[in-house]
């Protein structure tokens, strides 16, 4: 950082060194440069210019919009986040990041959009999601075993509410029952919890890997209960996302 300036790293440029001038830093007036970019800041930039004869680039801090601030950082954080476990993969098949991104990486780039993507898509479909695009087996179970360790899928939940009517003396147990029967849906890949919000009104809920698995679910649990309750008499309607 100068009285002029700020000199820049550029990650996404093979490390190479840009400037950004005191007056491409703020629309407002700057009285310390420290005050809008420190030593070890990451920031998003625009390039203006570059003179590849006198290996220069100029760059703009003002001229970037808060919303392409963020995008282009949630985006950075996915290619890092990418590379990483694509190095992962490397160190454990014995080869370079160089190597795998030259005869598996760039191609899986070009069919998922980026690295990230591939991780993510990898930790709930398996290896057969790169074995369809002709990356060997033994290799497509390496990536999947690195999606697996590293990225964690926050499970999807939707809810609903049914209200049950029965006459019965002994309604409250066929009640029970229904419930009970809509809670045994549950698997390794889906939860389902049942429970009173105060009668006639019960809750599910369920939680699931995406959401057209939990909506189905969900959809699943209440014909069920009412199939149950039907056939003892009793009436029952069903609300979605309450």
């Amino acid at each position: 950082i100068t009285e002029y300036g700020a000199y820049i790293r550029l990650d996404e440029y093979g490390g190479k060194r840009g400037f950004v001038h005191v007056s491409e830093i703020s629309s407002s007036w700057v009285r310390n440069i420290r005050e809008h970019i420190k030593e070890d800041m990451k920031l998003v930039l625009r390039v203006l210019r570059v003179n590849p004869s006198k290996n220069q680039i100029d760059l703009s801090l003002r001229r970037v919009t808060e919303k392409e601030k963020e995008e282009e950082l949630y985006y950075w954080k996915r290619r890092v986040k990418g590379r990483s476990m694509l190095k992962l993969v490397a160190d454990r098949v014995g080869k370079s990041y160089e190597e795998l991104y030259a005869n598996y990486g760039r191609k899986l780039e070009s069919h998922f959009g980026d690295l990230y993507e591939v991780f993510r898509r990898l930790s709930t479909k398996g290896p057969k999601l790169l074995t369809a695009i002709g990356v060997p087996e033994d290799l497509a179970k390496i990536f999947h075993e690195v999606a697996s360790e590293k990225i964690k899928q926050k499970p999807v939940k939707v809810r609903g509410i049914v209200e049950i009517a029965t006459h019965k003396p002994d309604g409250i147990e066929d009640i029970k029952e229904a419930l009970m029967k809509a809670e045994r849906l549950s698997d390794e890949e889906v939860s389902v919890e049942a429970y009173s919000i105060g009668a006639p009104r019960y809750a599910i809920e369920v939680s699931a890997e995406n959401y057209k698995k939990a909506s189905s679910t969900l959809r699943e649990a209440f014909e069920l209960i009412e199939k149950t309750l039907k056939s003892k008499g009793g009436t029952v309607s069903f609300k979605e996302g309450h």
